[in-house]
């Protein structure tokens, strides 16, 4: 689950990470007040759940009140494309005000789990201000990596090794380790999936600060942050991914025209996987578990078919707890109910295949069946062609 920035700085000050003083604003009046409180000037940021908002028009400098009451009126309600949204953009709902700074260095600083150690991962660089894939791919030698044991924790070993990469040197260098050891210290009491910190800035006072943040958290660990959860903002998410919670369904749409539905996480990015490189492309992510029932899957259907850009649907299930039988008498069952007007695929392998197999064929339906996943593939991807 992601949140705002403005509420990313929220859970910054409660664990003691310096950040900027800010206010979200009500209204134009509120905003040119919200100026004043910082000497006549403020940064004017739009909120969305996407990145490269000052690109996009959506962070500008209010020189004084009256400027900041008009950012605010232009940014309201306005939608906000980056490369981040994608070119339908994202309609700004929220709008905040930041207290300026005066910035000596800009520096990059996030933490992350790592798949492929299975640890939390700090990654500094120098090239604050700029998105990390870019620097990545330009100038990879500027990113310091630190691989943290879960046993021992971030070290002070360890932020020290950071701060040196990040080239900060007196007061400046005792504030960034302590800076990164709170920030350490947030990421595992709130189960956090990403903290970024872009730019983290050396100000010309000499602090160390985070001018802007992005806080992602693990969605299974929600059920023990109830003050997390109560950030969500639906008004970011596709109505689709808000349907699909409902179910308990692991649903996340893309932008192609082939709608998957798979049990298991792997499963299922294997299936993506396979249908690209059969030249498909899949229109959403949808993992319905291990133990799906009937009603599960009809709903996993209806949910695929409100995309009007589906154009087939791929239904690929191992069956182990799940039973590909329950999973034909759901196919047939949505099938019958929604009316499903485009192509289906299904193959299914595992606990009582063959019964599964006998539902499809009974059904009178105009059902694929599939012998193998890279069959499943290539149909589905010959039936949108």
């Amino acid at each position: 689950m992601n949140i705002h920035e403005y509420q990313a700085k929220e859970i910054l000050r409660l664990y003691h990470v310096a950040t900027p003083d800010g206010r979200v604003a009500q209204d134009a009046e509120d905003a040119r007040q919200i100026a004043k409180g910082f000497g006549g000037q403020a940064v004017v940021k739009a909120q969305i759940h996407a990145g490269g908002r000052g690109k996009g028009g959506g962070v500008k400098f209010a020189k004084d009140p009256d400027m900041a009451a008009e950012l605010f009126k232009q940014m309201l309600g306005m939608n906000l494309v980056t490369k981040q949204t994608g070119p339908e953009g994202r309609k700004v709902q929220t709008v905040f005000l930041s207290d300026p700074q005066d910035i000596a260095r800009e520096l990059y600083l996030s933490l992350l789990v790592d798949r492929g150690s299975s640890r939390v991962t700090v990654l500094a660089s120098t090239e604050g201000g700029v998105e990390i894939e870019e620097v990545a791919e330009a100038t990879p030698e500027k990113i310091f990596r630190v691989t943290v044991d879960p046993a021992l924790g971030l070290t002070g070993f360890q932020a020290r090794q950071v701060c040196f990469s990040l080239g900060l040197e007196g007061d400046a260098f005792k504030k960034g380790v302590g800076f990164l050891l709170n920030l350490y210290k947030l990421f595992v009491e709130k189960d956090c999936a990403m903290v970024e910190i872009n730019p983290l800035i050396l100000t010309e006072q000499g602090d160390v600060v985070a001018l802007d943040c992005k806080m992602a958290f693990d969605d299974n660990a929600l059920v023990r942050h109830p003050d997390v959860l109560a950030l969500r903002d639906l008004n970011e998410e596709a109505l689709e991914e808000i349907e699909a919670s409902k179910f308990n369904l692991n649903f996340i749409k893309l932008d192609g025209n082939i709608g998957c539905m798979v049990n298991g996480a792997g499963l299922a990015m294997a299936t993506m996987d396979i249908i690209k490189y059969h030249g498909g492309d899949p229109a959403n992510f949808l993992d319905v578990g291990g133990g799906a029932s009937e009603e599960a899957v009809k709903n996993a259907f209806r949910i695929i078919l409100q995309d009007p850009s589906v154009k087939a649907v791929l239904v690929n299930i191992f069956g182990g707890i799940m039973r590909c039988d329950i999973v034909a008498a759901g196919v047939v069952k949505a099938a019958k109910e929604i009316g499903i007007k485009v192509p289906v695929v299904v193959r299914l392998e595992g606990t009582n295949v063959e019964e599964g197999k006998r539902i499809l064929a009974e059904s009178g339906l105009n059902l694929q069946v599939a012998e193998g996943i890279r069959d499943a593939a290539e149909k589905a991807v010959a039936s949108v062609r």
